[in-house]
């Protein structure tokens, strides 16, 4: 595909196609079949029709999920605000790319296939407290790159990512869309003291501070990171596709709430996997208006909770589509 710009994903954000109503209302007529108590799978329910209008079909099912990784290094650890080395974001790379991080054996329990995209890792963005994060050709190609990085075949998309410094690029993120102070959205990250507690929120502040009014893909690209624009590229690209999604952690929501702050039907297709231990993660759900599936005090990024939703997801489908109706099963009462 041909180089595109941000204002091509402008257009794309702004023209999204929606769920199938048809396979909705059949997939809520089917619920209402099913050999059991109405209501009696709580939120396994709602989760199987909106897969259904996604996929199109009132008997949805997971088939060929992906966890698609993104990694990026960032500048702004110059100011201090991580408690480990940029160098850990290629380390890391190399730990997905030979199985050995936990959201390697997420996907492998999922069925999912697993793909990874490091962007320019030798070249971290700007640091965002001196001037913007990325150009604007930079942040198109970030955005592109996890627009191509979407499997046709896939049918439910997880994104995830890696990158030193990411939780404060994040912070700034909903900083700039949703105000408040700072305080508000950073929070430990990788394990950082009070001192680097302190060190995130006067960058996230300095950072903001210097942005002045920009739409959202130019809050991107002023204190964003490459990983987060791919992230949000796949989401959208996930969208035009009517693949649905499982946004993972702050940062994944971070890239989300971009698409959000342009679009309000934006996320329509996403759901949120889990709240993670991370400070401001159950803040920036209530902003983005998504109710967690799962509460496990995970924190740990790399899409690890939104790959561990899958299978209940699956079970949902499963359970949904494969269950007898009454009067497939011959019992009484429907």
């Amino acid at each position: 595909m041909p180089a595109m710009t941000l204002d091509d994903f402008r257009a794309l954000i702004a023209d999204l196609p929606s769920a199938d109503g048809a396979a909705m209302a059949g997939a809520l007529s089917r619920n209402g079949q099913l050999t059991k108590p109405p209501g009696s799978l709580g939120r396994l329910e709602g989760v199987a029709i909106w897969l259904a209008g996604w996929q199109g079909s009132e008997k949805p099912r997971v088939l060929a999920p992906q966890v698609a990784i993104f990694a990026g290094n960032h500048g702004v650890v110059a100011q201090g605000v991580s408690a480990f080395p940029a160098e850990v974001t290629v380390q890391m790379v190399a730990n997905f790319q030979h199985g050995g991080a936990a959201v390697n054996q997420l996907a492998r329990v999922a069925g999912a296939a697993m793909t990874v995209t490091a962007l320019e890792l030798d070249r971290p963005t700007a640091d965002f407290t001196a001037g913007d994060a990325m150009t604007a050709d930079e942040t198109a190609a970030a955005l592109q790159a996890g627009w191509d990085a979407v499997l046709d075949s896939a049918d439910l998309l997880v994104p995830g990512e890696m990158g030193i410094g990411n939780t404060t690029s994040a912070a700034a993120i909903a900083h700039a869309l949703y105000g408040g102070t700072p305080e508000d959205w950073v929070g430990r990250g990788t394990g950082v003291d009070d001192q680097g507690l302190a060190r995130k929120a006067s960058a996230v502040a300095r950072g903001v501070g210097r942005l002045g009014t920009r739409d959202p893909l130019g809050v991107l690209a002023g204190v964003g990171g490459r990983e987060i624009a791919a992230m949000a590229g796949a989401i959208l690209r996930a969208r035009h596709l009517r693949i649905p999604v499982l946004l993972d952690g702050f940062i994944a929501c971070s890239a989300a709430a971009v698409l959000q702050a342009a679009n309000p039907q934006a996320l329509d297709h996403c759901m949120a996997a889990h709240v993670s231990a991370e400070a401001a993660h159950g803040r920036l759900l209530t902003a983005l208006r998504k109710e967690p599936l799962l509460n496990l005090g995970l924190r740990l990024g790399e899409g690890s909770g939104a790959a561990l939703a899958i299978n209940i997801v699956r079970a949902a489908a499963e359970c949904h589509s494969g269950m007898a109706t009454f009067a497939e099963a011959g019992v009484a009462g429907g």
